[in-house]
């Protein structure tokens, strides 16, 4: 039961698919190559709590969607068909 408790304070501020698109939206169509968070929050249509966006940013992260560094975040996701054959077929060093 405890565990079950803390697993729901863990996800307290889940997001929902709408908010996760909508960020990454943002991301991958924004001007700059690089944006703090505060820029983000600013550049999104609708407020997202601070939580919530870090739930968002550390899910996009892990997905290898976007690298997040001192300077800010960055959108690193390539969906070319071409780019991902020539990984695949790669040379092996």
């Amino acid at each position: 039961m405890i565990v079950v408790l803390k697993q729901v304070q863990k996800f307290r501020h889940s997001p929902t698919l709408n908010t996760v698109l909508m960020v990454e939206s943002v991301l991958k169509n924004m001007d700059e190559s690089v944006v703090s968070i505060a820029e983000l929050k600013r550049k999104l249509p609708n407020q997202v709590n601070h939580n919530t966006l870090m739930v968002v940013l550390e899910y996009l992260e892990e997905s290898n969607k976007i690298a997040v560094t001192l300077k800010g975040i960055t959108w690193i996701h390539n969906s070319n068909p071409k780019l991902k054959k020539a990984v695949f077929r790669g040379l092996e060093l």
